[in-house]
Protein backbone atom coordinates (compact mmCIF):
# COMPACT_ATOMS: atom_id res chain seq x y z
CA UNK A 1 0.00 0.00 0.00
CA UNK A 2 1.35 3.40 -0.69
CA UNK A 3 0.70 5.21 2.40
CA UNK A 4 1.02 8.64 1.15
CA UNK A 5 -1.45 8.18 -1.74
CA UNK A 6 -4.42 6.35 -0.59
CA UNK A 7 -7.07 5.77 -2.55
CA UNK A 8 -6.56 9.95 -4.23
CA UNK A 9 -6.13 10.73 -1.14
CA UNK A 10 -2.79 12.57 -0.35
CA UNK A 11 -1.22 12.55 2.76
CA UNK A 12 1.36 14.97 4.21
CA UNK A 13 4.23 13.95 6.25
CA UNK A 14 2.36 13.68 9.28
CA UNK A 15 -0.10 12.49 8.64
CA UNK A 16 1.66 9.42 6.14
CA UNK A 17 3.99 8.76 9.31
CA UNK A 18 0.95 8.67 11.60
CA UNK A 19 -0.97 5.89 9.42
CA UNK A 20 2.07 3.99 8.85
CA UNK A 21 3.14 3.99 12.26
CA UNK A 22 -0.24 2.40 13.16
CA UNK A 23 -0.36 0.01 10.56
CA UNK A 24 3.04 -1.28 11.68
CA UNK A 25 1.66 -2.31 15.06
CA UNK A 26 -1.29 -3.75 13.37
CA UNK A 27 -3.69 -1.27 15.12
CA UNK A 28 -6.18 -0.06 12.84
CA UNK A 29 -8.07 1.76 15.56
CA UNK A 30 -6.57 4.34 18.05
CA UNK A 31 -7.08 6.82 20.35
CA UNK A 32 -5.92 10.50 20.83
CA UNK A 33 -3.03 9.40 23.05
CA UNK A 34 -1.75 7.22 19.89
CA UNK A 35 -1.69 10.63 18.54
CA UNK A 36 -0.22 12.26 21.14
CA UNK A 37 2.48 9.74 21.68
CA UNK A 38 3.37 8.69 17.61
CA UNK A 39 3.68 12.32 16.73
CA UNK A 40 4.81 13.47 20.21
CA UNK A 41 2.21 16.65 20.03
CA UNK A 42 0.28 17.69 23.46
CA UNK A 43 -3.74 17.22 23.42
CA UNK A 44 -4.85 19.87 21.86
CA UNK A 45 -2.68 19.54 18.80
CA UNK A 46 -3.45 15.59 18.72
CA UNK A 47 -7.56 16.75 18.59
CA UNK A 48 -7.08 19.33 15.77
CA UNK A 49 -5.10 16.90 13.93
CA UNK A 50 -7.53 14.01 14.21
CA UNK A 51 -10.17 16.31 13.32
CA UNK A 52 -8.70 16.98 10.35
CA UNK A 53 -8.28 13.42 9.15
CA UNK A 54 -11.71 12.51 9.71
CA UNK A 55 -12.76 15.60 7.57
CA UNK A 56 -10.42 14.27 4.74
CA UNK A 57 -11.84 10.81 4.77
CA UNK A 58 -8.55 9.49 6.34
CA UNK A 59 -10.17 8.23 8.96
CA UNK A 60 -13.46 7.93 10.87
CA UNK A 61 -14.18 8.83 14.60
CA UNK A 62 -16.40 5.63 16.42
CA UNK A 63 -17.11 7.83 19.50
CA UNK A 64 -15.31 11.09 20.56
CA UNK A 65 -11.20 10.15 20.96
CA UNK A 66 -11.81 6.67 19.21
CA UNK A 67 -10.69 6.49 15.62
CA UNK A 68 -10.64 3.89 12.75
CA UNK A 69 -8.54 4.29 9.72
CA UNK A 70 -10.83 3.80 6.85
CA UNK A 71 -10.03 0.67 4.55
CA UNK A 72 -8.89 2.68 1.35
CA UNK A 73 -10.64 0.13 -0.80
CA UNK A 74 -13.72 2.01 0.43
CA UNK A 75 -12.76 5.56 -0.98
CA UNK A 76 -14.44 9.05 0.06
CA UNK A 77 -17.23 7.91 3.55
CA UNK A 78 -17.17 8.67 6.76
CA UNK A 79 -19.21 5.55 8.25
CA UNK A 80 -16.23 2.81 8.04
CA UNK A 81 -16.56 0.90 10.93
CA UNK A 82 -14.67 -2.19 10.66
CA UNK A 83 -14.90 -5.63 12.56
CA UNK A 84 -18.19 -4.79 14.63
CA UNK A 85 -16.68 -7.50 17.42
CA UNK A 86 -13.26 -5.49 17.20
CA UNK A 87 -15.15 -2.46 17.76
CA UNK A 88 -17.06 -3.57 20.95
CA UNK A 89 -13.55 -4.63 22.40
CA UNK A 90 -12.46 -1.22 21.98
CA UNK A 91 -15.27 0.56 23.28
CA UNK A 92 -15.08 -1.21 26.58
CA UNK A 93 -11.36 -0.39 26.34
CA UNK A 94 -9.83 -3.31 28.44
CA UNK A 95 -12.38 -3.92 31.10
CA UNK A 96 -12.93 -7.38 31.72
CA UNK A 97 -15.33 -8.83 28.93
CA UNK A 98 -16.99 -10.88 26.48
CA UNK A 99 -19.03 -10.88 23.11
CA UNK A 100 -22.36 -12.62 24.08
CA UNK A 101 -25.76 -13.07 24.06
CA UNK A 102 -27.13 -12.94 20.42
CA UNK A 103 -23.81 -12.25 19.10
CA UNK A 104 -22.43 -15.38 20.88
CA UNK A 105 -25.31 -16.97 19.14
CA UNK A 106 -24.18 -15.77 15.97
CA UNK A 107 -20.73 -17.25 16.01
CA UNK A 108 -21.84 -20.24 17.51
CA UNK A 109 -24.13 -21.23 14.66
CA UNK A 110 -27.59 -21.08 16.66
CA UNK A 111 -29.06 -18.40 14.17
CA UNK A 112 -29.29 -18.06 10.45
CA UNK A 113 -30.38 -14.48 10.71
CA UNK A 114 -27.95 -11.32 10.78
CA UNK A 115 -28.10 -9.19 13.62
CA UNK A 116 -27.84 -5.15 13.96
CA UNK A 117 -26.74 -5.23 17.70
CA UNK A 118 -23.69 -6.31 19.39
CA UNK A 119 -23.62 -7.69 22.62
CA UNK A 120 -21.12 -7.61 25.06
CA UNK A 121 -21.23 -8.42 28.83
CA UNK A 122 -18.36 -6.86 31.15
CA UNK A 123 -18.45 -5.65 34.57
CA UNK A 124 -18.00 -2.41 34.38
CA UNK A 125 -21.71 -0.32 33.54
CA UNK A 126 -20.73 0.94 29.78
CA UNK A 127 -23.95 2.99 28.28
CA UNK A 128 -25.02 1.98 25.00
CA UNK A 129 -24.05 3.33 21.60
CA UNK A 130 -24.80 3.55 18.19
CA UNK A 131 -22.54 3.63 15.25
CA UNK A 132 -23.01 4.30 11.57
CA UNK A 133 -26.27 2.01 12.23
CA UNK A 134 -24.80 -0.51 13.99
CA UNK A 135 -25.79 -0.27 18.07
CA UNK A 136 -23.84 -1.81 21.12
CA UNK A 137 -25.17 -3.16 24.20
CA UNK A 138 -22.86 -3.86 27.25
CA UNK A 139 -24.64 -5.97 29.79
CA UNK A 140 -23.08 -5.62 33.17
CA UNK A 141 -22.77 -9.01 35.09
CA UNK A 142 -20.80 -9.69 38.78
CA UNK A 143 -17.38 -10.62 38.87
CA UNK A 144 -18.48 -14.07 39.96
CA UNK A 145 -20.09 -14.60 36.58
CA UNK A 146 -17.26 -13.55 34.49
CA UNK A 147 -16.53 -17.16 33.25
CA UNK A 148 -17.06 -19.38 30.51
CA UNK A 149 -15.50 -17.69 28.05
CA UNK A 150 -12.78 -18.55 25.02
CA UNK A 151 -10.14 -16.86 22.14
CA UNK A 152 -12.21 -16.15 18.97
CA UNK A 153 -10.22 -14.69 16.18
CA UNK A 154 -11.69 -12.59 13.46
CA UNK A 155 -9.53 -11.56 11.43
CA UNK A 156 -6.08 -12.94 10.95
CA UNK A 157 -4.18 -10.59 13.21
CA UNK A 158 -7.18 -10.15 15.92
CA UNK A 159 -9.24 -11.79 18.27
CA UNK A 160 -11.87 -11.35 20.57
CA UNK A 161 -13.19 -13.24 23.69
CA UNK A 162 -16.55 -14.70 23.22
CA UNK A 163 -18.83 -16.74 25.80
CA UNK A 164 -18.39 -20.60 24.68
CA UNK A 165 -21.63 -22.47 23.95
CA UNK A 166 -22.44 -22.94 27.64
CA UNK A 167 -21.84 -20.13 28.90
CA UNK A 168 -23.63 -18.57 25.73
CA UNK A 169 -26.84 -20.65 27.18
CA UNK A 170 -26.76 -19.91 30.17
CA UNK A 171 -26.43 -16.07 29.47
CA UNK A 172 -29.37 -16.28 27.73
CA UNK A 173 -31.51 -18.25 30.05
CA UNK A 174 -30.59 -15.38 32.67
CA UNK A 175 -31.22 -12.65 30.23
CA UNK A 176 -33.44 -14.15 27.22
CA UNK A 177 -34.59 -10.37 26.00
CA UNK A 178 -30.56 -9.97 24.62
CA UNK A 179 -31.40 -13.50 22.81
CA UNK A 180 -34.62 -12.84 21.27
CA UNK A 181 -36.70 -14.49 23.67
CA UNK A 182 -37.06 -17.64 25.26
CA UNK A 183 -38.13 -19.79 22.06
CA UNK A 184 -34.87 -18.24 20.33
CA UNK A 185 -32.24 -19.36 23.47
CA UNK A 186 -34.14 -22.67 23.13
CA UNK A 187 -34.00 -23.08 18.90
CA UNK A 188 -30.63 -22.55 19.47
CA UNK A 189 -30.10 -25.55 22.31
CA UNK A 190 -32.29 -27.95 19.90
CA UNK A 191 -29.82 -27.04 16.76
CA UNK A 192 -26.37 -27.44 18.95
CA UNK A 193 -27.46 -29.90 21.07
CA UNK A 194 -24.59 -32.54 19.97
CA UNK A 195 -21.95 -29.74 20.54
CA UNK A 196 -23.19 -29.11 23.77
CA UNK A 197 -21.16 -30.47 26.96
CA UNK A 198 -23.85 -30.69 29.10
CA UNK A 199 -22.05 -31.46 32.61
CA UNK A 200 -20.48 -28.30 32.08
CA UNK A 201 -23.27 -26.34 30.89
CA UNK A 202 -25.43 -27.76 34.72
CA UNK A 203 -22.14 -26.98 36.09
CA UNK A 204 -22.10 -23.75 34.67
CA UNK A 205 -25.85 -22.97 35.50
CA UNK A 206 -25.27 -24.15 39.19
CA UNK A 207 -22.00 -21.77 39.32
CA UNK A 208 -24.00 -18.42 38.68
CA UNK A 209 -26.73 -19.50 41.63
CA UNK A 210 -29.42 -18.14 39.57
CA UNK A 211 -32.59 -19.94 40.47
CA UNK A 212 -34.62 -18.27 37.19
CA UNK A 213 -31.66 -19.98 34.84
CA UNK A 214 -31.87 -23.16 37.19
CA UNK A 215 -35.89 -23.36 35.98
CA UNK A 216 -35.51 -22.85 32.30
CA UNK A 217 -32.74 -24.71 31.68
CA UNK A 218 -34.50 -27.73 33.34
CA UNK A 219 -37.81 -26.84 31.45
CA UNK A 220 -35.80 -26.49 28.05
CA UNK A 221 -33.76 -30.08 28.41
CA UNK A 222 -36.71 -32.25 29.53
CA UNK A 223 -39.52 -30.72 26.68
CA UNK A 224 -36.95 -31.12 23.93
CA UNK A 225 -35.75 -34.59 25.82
CA UNK A 226 -31.69 -33.73 25.27
CA UNK A 227 -30.94 -34.96 28.23
CA UNK A 228 -31.17 -38.29 30.63
CA UNK A 229 -33.21 -38.05 33.58
CA UNK A 230 -30.47 -38.12 36.03
CA UNK A 231 -29.39 -35.06 34.58
CA UNK A 232 -32.60 -33.40 35.26
CA UNK A 233 -32.49 -34.71 38.81
CA UNK A 234 -29.61 -33.15 39.43
CA UNK A 235 -30.90 -29.54 38.42
CA UNK A 236 -34.32 -30.40 40.22
CA UNK A 237 -32.68 -30.30 43.68
CA UNK A 238 -31.96 -27.48 43.16
CA UNK A 239 -35.09 -25.87 43.06
CA UNK A 240 -36.87 -23.98 46.11
CA UNK A 241 -40.45 -23.03 46.43
CA UNK A 242 -40.14 -20.03 44.50
CA UNK A 243 -41.59 -19.73 40.87
CA UNK A 244 -40.11 -17.55 37.66
CA UNK A 245 -41.60 -16.90 35.08
CA UNK A 246 -40.26 -18.59 31.79
CA UNK A 247 -39.67 -15.94 29.51
CA UNK A 248 -39.10 -12.35 31.94
CA UNK A 249 -39.88 -10.20 29.50
CA UNK A 250 -43.09 -11.56 28.20
CA UNK A 251 -46.54 -10.78 30.76
CA UNK A 252 -46.98 -13.52 33.54
CA UNK A 253 -49.87 -15.56 31.98
CA UNK A 254 -49.49 -19.30 31.88
CA UNK A 255 -50.04 -22.21 34.17
CA UNK A 256 -47.77 -23.41 36.84
CA UNK A 257 -45.82 -26.18 36.44
CA UNK A 258 -44.51 -27.13 39.70
CA UNK A 259 -42.18 -29.86 38.37
CA UNK A 260 -39.60 -27.16 37.57
CA UNK A 261 -41.34 -24.32 39.94
CA UNK A 262 -42.18 -22.40 36.31
CA UNK A 263 -44.90 -19.84 34.85
CA UNK A 264 -45.39 -21.51 31.67
CA UNK A 265 -45.57 -17.93 29.61
CA UNK A 266 -44.39 -19.59 26.57
CA UNK A 267 -46.70 -22.60 25.51
CA UNK A 268 -45.05 -25.72 25.16
CA UNK A 269 -46.80 -26.15 21.57
CA UNK A 270 -44.91 -22.98 20.56
CA UNK A 271 -41.74 -24.17 21.92
CA UNK A 272 -41.68 -27.70 20.07
CA UNK A 273 -43.29 -25.74 16.94
CA UNK A 274 -39.79 -23.80 16.74
CA UNK A 275 -37.47 -26.47 16.61
CA UNK A 276 -39.40 -28.22 13.39
CA UNK A 277 -39.42 -24.49 11.05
Amino acid sequence: MNIKNIQGKTLGKKSAYLISTLYEQNQTIFRLKDIRDILNTDAASAINFARKLVNRHIVTRLKPGLFIIINYDLGMTNEFIGNEYIIAKELINNNNYYISHFSAMEIHGMITQPQFTVYAVCIKKIRPVKIHGIEFKFISINENEYFGYEPYWVTKQDKILISNLEKTIVDGFKNPQYCGGITEISKGIWINQKKINVDKLINYCLKIKRGSVIRRLGYIMDIYNIVNIDKLIVLQKQLTNTYSKLDPSLPANGKYLKKWRIQINVSKDELLKAIKT
